[in-house]
């Protein structure tokens, strides 16, 4: 996926109406882009060059019965990210799945039978691909806006539940009426307090007979602080492995927009 300037605001600029800036932070998982006192900012691409990429890890696997077991998972927290923009009204969250390349290779076996392919012992190397990823938006704010990047660790599945059929879940269009037993609340942050991800909609939630709703219900799925349930600040997992001071290793968000140097119109996205 790419970005591009939109229309209006590419002849806002050109006209002088606009300026286009750029806002380049990393390493840390907090941010604020500020925005000058009786004017806006659109926002409208950003590039993400994830974290955990610039090392390999290797893992040590076994072949039990012809299936290779590994024994750790540590790059698997890199595997999922989350950017978050908070205008002081509004509230958008990303999160990216992030490809990890792993290659099997042999680490021990039966030297007096060369061509064996008995191999006893394989060594696994993983490397997380931080690839930038592009990804055209759209936010309107003439707040500072605060901005939050960090792994996300876990989301662990409270209830599933058969959906039924209803005016908004027709039967053969959608899962309503088809048995099928699916996720429908999930836990994104703290253990006391974790963001409950309410599926199909918190909105009339009973009328799906799946009860009250619990607390902190929310209808979109995006992660909360905590180090061991949600959202994990990409510097402390780095930290955990020795590798917070190595650039290639942090994550890099470029924001795209485009500064108004008025105040905000009534009618903007």
């Amino acid at each position: 996926m790419s970005w591009q300037i939109p229309t209006q605001i590419e002849q806002d600029i050109i006209a002088g109406k606009a300026t286009y800036r750029t806002f380049q932070t990393g390493n840390g998982g907090q941010s604020i882009l500020p925005v000058p006192a009786n004017a806006y900012v659109v926002i409208f691409g950003y590039d993400f060059s994830p974290a955990g990429g610039g090392w390999y890890t290797q893992f040590v696997t076994s072949a039990v019965g012809g299936v290779n077991v590994p024994t750790i998972e540590t790059a698997r927290q890199f595997e999922t990210q989350q950017i978050s923009f908070y205008t002081g009204t509004d509230f958008y969250p990303f999160i990216h799945h992030v490809n990890c390349m792993n290659t099997l290779v042999p680490r021990s076996w039966n030297e007096s039978v060369p061509d064996s392919v008995d191999m006893t012992q394989y060594l696994r190397v993983s490397e997380i691909d931080n690839t930038p990823i592009a990804r055209q938006v759209y936010m309107t704010s003439s707040n500072d806006v605060t901005i939050s990047v960090g792994l996300v660790k876990n989301s662990f599945r409270i209830s599933s539940n058969a959906i039924p059929v209803t005016g908004r879940t027709p039967v053969g269009l959608t899962y309503g009426g088809s048995g099928q037993v699916i996720s429908t609340q999930t836990n994104y942050g703290p253990g006391g307090t974790p963001l409950q991800f309410m599926q199909p909609s918190p909105k009339d939630y009973q009328d799906f007979g799946f009860g009250l709703l619990p607390s902190n219900a929310d209808g979109q799925g995006f992660a909360t602080p905590d180090t061991t349930n949600g959202l994990l600040e990409p510097s402390i997992a780095l930290q955990n492995l020795g590798l917070q001071n190595f650039a290639a290793c942090n994550y890099y968000l470029c924001l795209h927009y485009a500064l108004y140097s008025k105040p905000i119109p009534e009618k903007q996205g």
